[in-house]
């Protein structure tokens, strides 16, 4: 271990003012588990996620990855143990650093595991979190013959440098951290509780399958009479777009917003198409509230209201109702994992127009439409004031972050 003068974060607790800061290896701090799971005898398989951090394997993909007749070489793992996943994402530019809570695993020989010296590390579990390492990283390694994976030696890794200072200021550091955490997390759970409870009130306000009432009914609806069955085609105007031809630059770059699937329900959209590149495809302009169904890719089946006006490709689904886009989207809302598991199945496949074309729904007169509408958007909401409440926490902490663990690169490692 070495101190550095220049080592010192630019938010420092008052009675901490004077407490020296030095550097030292990953080394001297840690080492590096082997044990192998040589007799099979472990079967709890973990993933390092780059959002989620270590997770049970079978339970984030929904099905097993590894083949668990085979997990000899994989490396054992405790609670409290650190693993790096070297595949890179958006949110891991050089791969996560996660601290593993749920207890004992196995995880692949492709991950480095690593375990504390002293069991009083949280300090580093959430220096991992910032970015403030990921200069080392990259520069002692290659990305290798796979562009999605970072190629470093476990010694270079091991290597790794390392803020360090008094064990009462990396606690103090790690307690006002963590408190944030338990901020977020109590915030996160008031956001599930109504997701949940938004969830429950669609299956009483739509009908159930093979039912032409919902179950529950406003007291002013209350003897209305059935609600009328009609197929989507028929209730809804529909048309999806189509992409400009990608190899003609003039068609990029202008100023209309060019809406893909994955951005349905955002506020804005990173690509623009020019008038003539709109004039010249099929595109198609959709208007700010129009129900908008992702048709293909990864989110197939998501549905939203556009929050934009902008062009469409053959991707998206625009759907116009004659009379509440809404209560249209809140159904599909409603209707989404049955969709989902009826025409996609296993995850697997695509929707298509005819297949929405062909889902038939009820409907109310229009002032129930209406109702049933402002019910559940004032759900959404609470619910996006809830999301917006958890976007900033986790900004505050990243500032924080930034601000009470000192830059490597500046203190010249």
């Amino acid at each position: 271990m070495r101190m550095n003068k220049g080592l010192v974060p630019k938010l420092r607790f008052a009675e901490f003012s004077n407490s020296y800061w030095g550097i030292t290896q990953l080394n001297t701090l840690a080492y590096k588990i082997t044990e192998r799971n040589k007799d099979d005898d472990i079967s709890r398989v973990f993933t390092n996620s780059a959002i989620e951090g270590v997770v049970n394997q079978e339970e984030y993909f929904d099905r097993n990855i590894a083949n668990k007749n085979n997990l000899t070489n994989y490396f054992i793992v405790k609670k409290g143990d650190y693993i790096y996943n070297p595949r890179i994402s958006n949110a891991a530019p050089v791969g996560p650093i996660s601290k593993n809570k749920l207890g004992i695993g196995v995880m692949s020989p492709l991950y480095t595991v690593f375990r504390f010296k002293n069991k009083e590390n949280d300090f580093y579990e959430h220096f991992f979190l910032t970015n403030l390492w990921h200069a080392y990283v990259k520069s002692h390694s290659n990305t290798g013959a796979r562009h999605d994976r970072i190629t470093i030696s476990v010694d270079n890794f091991m290597k790794m440098p390392l803020p360090y200072t008094s064990l009462e200021e990396q606690q103090k550091i790690a307690d006002c951290l963590s408190s944030i955490d338990e901020l977020i997390d109590a915030e996160s759970r008031k956001r599930k509780a109504l997701e949940k409870y938004k969830k429950g009130l669609m299956q009483k306000l739509f009908p159930a399958e093979g039912k032409t009432l919902p179950e529950w009914r406003f007291p002013e609806f209350q003897g209305c009479g059935e609600w009328k069955s009609k197929a989507i085609e028929h209730a809804c105007q529909m048309f999806s777009g189509g992409t400009p031809d990608t190899s003609k630059k003039e068609f990029y770059g202008g100023e209309i917003p060019f809406i893909r699937s994955a951005e349905i329900n955002k506020s804005s959209t990173e690509l623009f198409i020019t008038e003539e590149g709109f004039k010249n495809s099929s595109a198609k302009m959709v208007k700010k509230g129009d129900v908008l169904i992702a048709l293909y890719g990864a989110n197939s089946g998501e549905v939203a209201l556009s929050k934009i006006n902008g062009a469409i490709n053959q991707a998206i689904l625009c759907l116009r109702h004659e009379t509440n886009n809404e209560f249209v989207y809140h159904y599909f809302t409603h209707m989404k994992n049955w969709i989902i598991s009826k025409y996609i199945q296993g995850g697997q496949g695509n929707l298509s127009g005819q297949i929405i074309k062909s889902v038939n729904f009820y409907f109310p007169k229009p002032e129930e439409q209406q109702k049933i509408a402002d019910c559940l958007s004032e759900l959404d909401t609470l619910i996006t004031e809830q999301i917006n409440k958890i976007d900033q926490l986790k900004t505050h902490k990243k500032g924080l972050m930034q601000g009470l663990f000192p830059s490597l690169e500046e203190a010249d490692v």
